[in-house]
């Protein structure tokens, strides 16, 4: 079964412990966190103090994305906050430092993952595609929160999925109108915010994104 990761970054910070909750209950799989630097990405997001502060409003996996320039100098922090699984982009990481990082994490009991770009290469990934957990797919052009979905990144999904066996995640304009394509090439892991955090009934959100009538 597809899961559903909610994506904070679209949430209501005024009252954010009640936001996690209610997707929880409505039946979220992991909560998704956008870490974001104001320079690998033209905006700024939180950092490990929040995820530590959140950590004890729910126990659903944390899947932090690092949307910064320099993740692992941050990575020890994000460890110690809480997190579940973190995701490192290519362009930022080199294929050494992802080998290393899989190996300390995986003594950690956390997954790793590498994400790209719209605009970058899947070969970019070949290298580390046999070393990640999985593989985070930006299907809009990382920074901010409620951006339309980018049509192409479908088939450069249905490629990837043609020449790997892993979990493929996907972040950015999901919704219920796209879930289906994305869930028949091949998607395991629909991180969706704006869709949810603003649905008028949360659980009949989720339903469409995982497809049950």
């Amino acid at each position: 079964m597809i899961k559903i990761a909610a994506s904070i970054l679209s949430a209501n910070f005024s009252k954010l412990a009640e936001e996690i909750k209610k997707v929880e209950q409505a039946g979220v799989d992991l909560i998704h966190i956008d870490v974001m630097d104001g320079d690998f990405v033209p905006n700024i997001t939180f950092g490990p103090q929040l995820i530590n502060d959140i950590r004890k409003v729910t126990k659903l996996p944390f899947d932090v994305h690092l949307m910064i320039k320099q993740p692992l100098r941050y990575i020890e922090d994000f460890i110690k906050a809480g997190s579940d699984m973190l995701t490192l982009h290519i362009e930022t990481t080199s294929t050494l430092d992802i080998k290393k990082q899989k190996i300390s994490l995986a003594k950690k009991g956390i997954k790793l993952g590498v994400s790209l770009n719209p605009s970058t290469s899947l070969k970019k990934i070949e290298p580390v595609l046999n070393i990640v957990d999985f593989v985070l797919v930006m299907s809009v052009n990382p920074g901010f929160g409620g951006q339309e979905f980018i049509p192409e990144v479908v088939n450069k999904i249905k490629k990837l999925r043609s020449f790997y066996r892993g979990v493929i995640s996907v972040d950015g304009g999901v919704n219920g109108k796209n879930a289906s394509l994305l869930r028949k090439v091949g998607v395991d892991i629909l991180a969706s915010g704006s869709y949810l955090f603003k649905a008028k009934d949360i659980q009949k959100a989720i339903k469409k994104l995982k497809g049950i009538s």
